[in-house]
């Protein structure tokens, strides 16, 4: 069996930066299994798999160690290499997920994303959680993941979690923000349980990220940038019950898998 294999850098504007992304185009569904182990094999913090299904594309998405249920960074991946390199003609394509219907546009460089609001809420706060970041924390508040704001970005810069304590907290990771000093605000992205000590730029934290900033900000369009090794410069709209997260994305390389038997 052969799989094409596209490696995209989301989230930048030259490769060796932003957040690598493998994307796999099928015909039908592969084994649960086999996606799984396919994921664990390119060893990045995710892959993505596509099929048509008239005239979207159902996408799921696998860490090295699970199947996740949205994921930014690869759906930009894969919309780059839709327009790229499968359909040049689009300059729309909508994706069918586990978390609803995602769509993406063309605007110029940009590739702007449509994903769900998922603003933070209060929560218990884990006993393990600030000892962990080795942060004194402004708020702590929860979504899909812990979101923890800083006092500024310097706090951000600064941190070096124990991972291993990070693992066992419940949630799918932990987000760390705070001001930012020449965009609205940063972040860092941890989920060591799923397999992901760090994240170079995680483009569905920006679900939660958005709506508060916002708020907070009391302005719609953001400028972020998450401020990992890497990094990655993002571009956002506040839309109420949805979000709208931008970025451009450049390819790195394309192959084939080699499945036996």
């Amino acid at each position: 069996m052969e799989i094409s294999l596209y490696q995209v850098d989301a989230f930048a504007s030259s490769v060796f930066s932003g957040n690598p992304a493998a994307v796999c185009p099928l015909r039908e569904w592969l084994p649960e299994s086999l996606m799984q182990s396919i994921a664990r094999e390119n060893n990045l913090s995710e892959t993505a798999f596509l099929v048509p299904e008239g005239n979207a594309y159902r996408i799921r998405w696998f860490t090295p160690d699970a199947e996740v249920d949205l994921c930014g960074h690869a759906t930009l991946a894969s919309a780059h290499v839709i327009f790229s390199s499968l359909d040049p003609a689009r300059t729309q394509v909508g994706f069918l997920s586990k978390s609803g219907p995602l769509q993406v546009d063309r605007s110029g460089d940009l590739l702007v994303m449509d994903f769900p609001s998922q603003p933070p809420c209060a929560c218990e706060v884990p006993a393990g959680l600030l000892p962990a970041l080795g942060v004194e924390a402004q708020t702590v508040l929860c979504s899909e993941d812990y979101f923890v704001v800083c006092a500024d970005e310097e706090e951000i810069l600064a941190l070096k979690p124990d991972m291993n304590e990070l693992k066992g907290l419940g949630l799918r990771g932990v987000i760390v923000t705070a001001p930012g000093k020449d965009v609205d605000f940063v972040s860092r992205f941890f989920a060591p349980g799923i397999g992901i000590p760090e994240d170079p730029v995680t483009g569905s934290a920006h679900c939660a990220l958005v709506p508060y900033w916002a708020k907070r900000l009391r302005k719609k369009d953001l400028r972020a940038r998450q401020v990992s090794c890497r990094g990655g410069e993002l571009f956002c709209r506040d839309l109420g019950e949805r979000v709208e997260i931008a970025g451009r994305a450049v390819l790195y390389m394309s192959g084939t898998i080699f499945v036996n038997g």
